[in-house]
């Protein structure tokens, strides 16, 4: 979880300082930890299910509550949970920054399109309507 908060942390600057070059090799290592996650989650789910509890927050915290104290178990939970929620803050904040880049993106967009109808110079310098001219020969 750890790696995946890193990567996303990496992400968010990619995205804060325009580096829109980085985000697809950062994306791809992001896939990888989240299929590794998701991995660790089913194992879990499966161990619990095994020891005879529910797959489920419920069963967590049944099974915690059997462990012995001081063996961490608890402590490394509390921290996975945090981090869990530290990953779902900066994937909200990524997504909000994905989108004011498009918005930003966008209008630049619009801007340029704009320019293109408007009246545009000529190779002789004069002012040149975009519009198309037609030529229509009399008899």
């Amino acid at each position: 979880m750890s790696a995946f908060v890193f990567l996303l942390h990496e992400e968010q600057e990619a995205l804060k300082t325009g580096h829109a070059d980085a985000l697809p090799a950062i994306v791809e290592r992001k896939n990888k930890a989240a299929a590794s996650l998701a991995a660790f989650a089913a194992t879990r789910n499966a161990e619990l299910a095994r020891a005879g509890f529910s797959s489920d927050r419920k069963g967590m915290d049944d099974w915690l509550a059997q462990q012995p104290a001081g063996s961490g178990a608890t402590e490394s939970w509390q921290r996975l949970l945090t981090l869990a929620e530290e990953a779902k803050e900066l994937n909200r904040l990524n997504g909000e920054l994905i989108r004011l880049r498009m918005g930003h993106n966008t209008q630049l967009l619009e801007t340029l399109l704009a320019a293109n109808r408007q009246d545009l110079y000529g190779a002789d310098g004069q002012a040149s309507s975009s519009t198309t001219r037609r030529i229509i020969d009399s008899a």
